[in-house]
């Protein structure tokens, strides 16, 4: 174990724990990982994913996160390792209120976007936007970030916990960083914290070089596809206070069903495999730091957590601005 006046990240293992960890290893802090899930095992893997906010909120702080994350994420494309790439494809709405006048405010950020010509629509949608914007292989991502974390000197053990104060007094460190996503209902504990399930089917991709977005509403539900390479992730769902992380069939089939209704190829699609994963949805993300209250003195936590279906579009920018909470930081890059 960590036994100096430094950080231990209390994590399960994912993108934004991940990006914390490492933004903390680069400035020469000694960094552990204690996770119950390792990254390949977490929430983040099952993620689509693609630079746009989700399920977060609004605001000058999240646009700020966004645009920190969005000039990360177009430096590690040109890293193939990264897992990241600049993708191009559409998001569209069956809402004819929608509008195209005034693009919404994070498509700003990014190059290329246009309304979408009407016979760039599937049957169903009426409007949306044609844009360019990094998306990520999440496995890979993963795997290069942790690989990043290691290189940087930190360490990953597996364990739980039932007290930050406690874990940070056991490791015998003055601060420790708590971006445990949908655990920390259970883990703070935080009832603000709502889970809201999302299932996936990876296929082997037909041919598919585009994403595809159609936004859910009333009277459907969300539909992804995110292409990477020999494989496509198609989705989704969205089931607020659903903690269930086994797949269903059912819904793997509307799945199936939704995303051949929009690309025709996907009709005979092979399976190879489904996921589910717990996106941690809070009405705003909790990210400060705060001294626990007993006993005097005790370690300093930093909270980053609640980045709802946001965390690749809000990771780096949160990690950056975890490191300045604590006391004597100068960060390297």
């Amino acid at each position: 174990m960590v036994s100096t006046d430094l950080a231990v990240v209390w994590v399960v293992a994912g993108g934004s724990g991940l990006s914390t960890a490492i933004c903390l290893a680069e400035t020469g802090r000694a960094v552990a990982i204690l996770t119950g899930r390792l990254p390949q095992d977490t929430t983040s893997a099952v993620a689509g994913a693609i630079w746009g906010p989700h399920l977060v909120e609004p605001g000058a702080r999240t646009t700020r996160w966004g645009r920190a994350t969005l000039a990360v994420l177009r430096e590690l494309a040109a890293d193939p390792a990264a897992g990241v790439r600049i993708g191009h494809g559409i998001q569209v709405s069956r809402d004819a209120g929608d509008g195209q006048g005034t693009p919404p405010g994070w498509l700003t950020e990014l190059d290329g976007y246009r309304p979408c010509q009407p016979a760039e629509l599937p049957a169903g949608f009426t409007n949306g936007w044609r844009y360019t914007a990094p998306l990520v292989h999440m496995p890979t991502y993963l795997s290069y970030l942790q690989a990043r974390f290691e290189s940087a000197g930190g360490t990953i053990e597996t364990g739980t916990a039932s007290s930050l104060a406690d874990t940070a007094r056991s490791y015998g460190v003055q601060a420790i960083v708590n971006c445990t996503g949908v655990g920390a209902h259970h883990l703070v504990p935080d009832p603000a914290m709502t889970p809201v399930r999302g299932q996936i089917v990876v296929a082997a991709n037909p041919g598919i070089s585009e994403f595809f977005i159609g936004l859910g509403d009333e009277s459907a539900e969300l539909i992804y596809l995110f292409p990477h390479g020999d494989t496509v992730v198609l989705g989704g769902t969205a089931a607020a206070g659903d903690w269930n992380l086994e797949p269903v069939p059912a819904v793997a089939d509307r799945i199936l069903r939704d995303c051949a209704a929009v690309e025709p190829r996907l009709r005979d699609a092979r399976v190879l495999t489904h996921r589910v994963g717990l996106r941690p949805v809070r009405p705003t993300v909790r990210l400060e730091a705060e001294r626990a209250s007993a006993p005097a003195g005790g370690p300093l936590i930093l909270h980053n957590y609640g980045h709802g279906g946001g965390g690749v579009t809000l990771s780096w920018g949160c990690a950056r601005e975890i490191v300045d909470l604590l006391p004597g930081s100068h960060r390297s890059r």
